[in-house]
């Protein structure tokens, strides 16, 4: 079986508003140091009978139709097959 890994961030410059707040809650609750949260996604899919660049064809083009906005998003993929490859 393979499976893929997919974590959505956003495109350096757009605003973060999740971040931000995140942000904010850590100072009030008495972190300091911390420069920046950026808040994203991370989505696993597993594949039953296919090939491992099957798998990264469809993983791409599930990021491109649905999972992930290409005008502010980047998406990275991680396949990983049952066997450890």
């Amino acid at each position: 079986m393979i499976s893929a890994r997919i974590h959505i961030t956003l495109k350096s410059g757009i605003l973060d508003p999740q971040g931000k707040t995140v942000l904010h809650a850590l100072e009030n609750l008495g972190i300091q140091g911390v420069d920046e949260v950026r808040i994203g996604k991370l989505i696993d899919m597993d594949f039953g009978e296919v090939t491992k660049d099957r798998a990264e064809e469809l993983t791409h083009e599930a990021c491109k139709k649905l999972l992930a906005n290409p005008v502010i998003e980047d998406y990275r993929i991680e396949l990983v097959s049952e066997d450890g490859g």
